[in-house]
């Protein structure tokens, strides 16, 4: 219980290398005032030693600003990962941050997201799982691609894989659902269809821990991470679980869809994740003889690329076989590999495997 004379005091802590607030984070176990002192109390998972002792000086600063208070108690209760800490750099990326999962067997994960939504961001994350998993499986290795749809308000990945069952539980762990050789999770597999998600921070931050901690993911070459759109409690509640190794943008031409992706993508850069690249989807419409009609203007995502100091992955075309594709659950990789949308989802994995040395 935290007192509500204490909350906004409390809310403006931030944890150490974030923007994001204790509070929030779920890191206060309880804060009350008794008299003219205020107590408090912090549950902290981390291997950084010196993390406890920064977010407690900034809770007796905070507090030593509000009228009345005249003395504060904090103690923290630290508790150390279940999951040993990153490798050194330049063997993984390391985060600061409270009680990252390391996920094991899964080589490479990366996050795909979008500063707004109606950009295809789930789409583009289906149709490049299935491209990475069909290029890896020419070269002989083993289908190890797996799918995270962490898009909790909107999952739509199951629709398009073309996944409508229940994952067993095995052992107190979920098992993905497979179709195309890719391993998937979804919140969509654990709701009704006509059954609203209507959650705040905390619940999010949890199921993004429990997709992490308590999926059987098995070995994977490569894990794609689809996010909701925006810089909300999901990317940020990713960023603290896992260890992301690169994250690409998806975006539209259109100018309000890069201004607001460039805003979007510089989240990453706070939290040290690279960015792998911008992806253009929906960049033109093929007219029959062969030239292209850009419907929703052009240059927007090499200006977004630019802007980011990265690269422009691709540019995928309108195509009405994509949506088709996805309400019927195959997507265009697998059902037309050789369009124009097909072989460019093709051409952005191979730059992405050969990005993550895979």
């Amino acid at each position: 219980m935290i007192d509500d004379k204490l909350l906004p005091a409390l809310k403006q802590v931030k944890y150490p290398g974030f923007s994001r607030d204790i509070v929030s984070f779920g890191l206060v176990s309880g804060a009350t005032v008794e008299g003219n002192r205020a107590v408090v109390g912090l549950a902290i998972t981390t291997a950084d030693e010196s993390i406890p002792l920064k977010v407690k000086q900034g809770v007796e600063q905070a507090l030593a600003q509000l009228p009345g208070i005249e003395a504060a108690e904090v103690t923290v209760s630290v508790t150390k990962p279940k999951t040993p800490p990153p490798p050194a750099p330049g063997q993984k990326r390391e985060v600061s941050g409270p009680a990252q999962q390391q996920l094991p067997g899964v080589k490479k994960i990366i996050a795909v997201a979008s500063g707004k939504g109606g950009v295809g961001k789930s789409t583009f994350a289906v149709n490049l799982a299935c491209a990475i998993d069909k290029l890896l499986s020419e070269q002989g290795r083993p289908r190890q691609v797996g799918l995270m749809d962490c898009d909790i308000y909107g999952p739509s990945v199951p629709l398009m894989m073309g996944i409508s069952a229940r994952p067993e539980v095995r052992d107190n762990m979920l098992t993905p659902l497979e179709n195309f050789g890719i391993r998937v999770m979804s919140m969509g597999f654990l709701l009704d269809e006509t059954t609203p998600v209507v959650w705040r921070g905390p619940m999010i931050m949890k199921t993004i821990q429990q997709f992490a901690a308590n999926v059987d993911w098995g070995e994977l070459d490569v894990l794609v991470v689809d996010l909701p759109p925006g810089t909300g409690d999901a990317q940020l509640s990713l960023v603290q679980t896992l260890p992301l190794d690169g994250a690409v943008i998806v975006t539209t031409p259109q100018s309000v869809a890069v201004s607001v992706t460039r805003r979007g993508a510089m989240m990453f850069g706070k939290v040290n994740v690279p960015l792998l690249g911008v992806a253009e989807n929906m960049s033109y419409l093929q007219n029959p003889d062969g030239s292209k009609n850009f419907i929703f203007g052009q240059g927007g995502g090499e200006i977004a690329a630019r802007d980011l100091e990265t690269e422009l992955l691709g540019q995928v075309p309108l195509d009405p076989a994509i949506g088709q594709g996805s309400d019927r659950g195959i997507p265009i990789v697998i059902g037309h590999p050789d369009s124009a949308a097909g072989e460019s989802f093709t051409a952005m994995a191979k730059n992405l495997l050969h990005k993550l040395k895979l």
